[in-house]
């Protein structure tokens, strides 16, 4: 399952809150839970504080302060995210048309539920220091061996059945975009759609690059306890029809997550700095 921008002495910064969408049983939710979504959302919001703490240290003189770190933590409320993630995979997967039964079957399985807790665990223990470094700095040394190494063949295989770079790249863009949309909304910056857009696009060759890094070193570091067996019946899944229909679905509702994000991200940075400003 895969689917990774001096306040007023009286003022105080009013975050962001987005509405949490109502909560509704679907025939999906069952899937996502046995993908142990809530706890995929958990690590998501963990990153999510640690990117708010850079953002505010790379755009704010004071860095995050009591009222920024208030903000970032309203924004990356889990109920919302998860139930975002779900009403978008619910749209995506009934315009795919077919049954959640045979996947779902899958991961129920003791291999399914393997993989599940393998790839939680690797994104949350990247989130510690120094992990995420180690771990790409290994995909480095043997980026040379994809094609002889029979582990990391089937990881690309896994990345290239299901477009996982150029949808992670567009993801970025859109995300990237949203966070800029922002900023200008709040008042921060003045800048036309198409400036935004341009200044998108310059960052889409290094942004390509970086995740294809990070994709392999992130399921390197996810797969290596498994079995050769099971990691190649894992991408025979992935790889399948239903496979791709199910990370299509996945990047679909994950994708409105980090839009909306990275929208209020933008709006409640540029109120911060426009009250420094005064």
């Amino acid at each position: 399952m895969l689917k990774k921008c001096a306040a007023l002495a009286t003022a105080v910064l009013i975050a962001v809150a987005l509405p949490a969408p109502a909560q509704q049983s679907r025939p999906t939710d069952a899937l996502l839970d046995t993908l142990a979504l809530h706890d995929t959302v958990e690590v998501m919001r963990k990153e999510g504080i640690s990117y708010g703490t850079e953002l505010a240290l790379d755009m704010l003189p004071g860095g995050a302060g009591e009222s920024w770190t208030r903000a970032v933590e309203r924004i990356y409320d889990t109920a919302r995210m998860e139930e975002t993630v779900r009403a978008g995979f619910a749209r995506a997967w009934a315009a795919e048309d077919m049954s959640t039964e045979p996947i779902a079957q899958y991961f129920a399985s003791d291999d399914g539920q393997q993989v599940v807790r393998l790839e939680i665990s690797a994104r949350d223990a990247m989130t510690e220091p120094g992990v995420e470094e180690a771990a790409r700095a290994a995909f480095r040394d043997r980026d040379d061996e994809i094609e002889a190494d029979p582990r990391l063949a089937e990881i690309a295989r896994f990345i290239e059945s299901n477009d996982l770079i150029n949808a992670n790249v567009v993801g970025a863009m859109n995300s990237s975009y949203e966070f800029y949309a922002g900023l200008v909304d709040g008042g921060a910056f003045e800048m036309s759609e198409d400036e935004i857009l341009r200044v998108v696009w310059e960052s889409e060759p290094d942004s390509r690059k970086e995740t294809r890094e990070w994709l392999f070193a992130y399921m390197m570091m996810a797969y290596q306890p498994l079995d050769q067996k099971v990691l190649s019946d894992y991408v025979d899944l992935a790889a399948s029809e239903q496979g791709r229909a199910l990370n299509r679905a996945l990047f679909a509702g994950f994708d409105e997550m980090y839009a909306e994000i990275s929208y209020a991200l933008g709006l409640a940075l540029a109120r911060q700095m426009t009250a420094q400003e005064l």
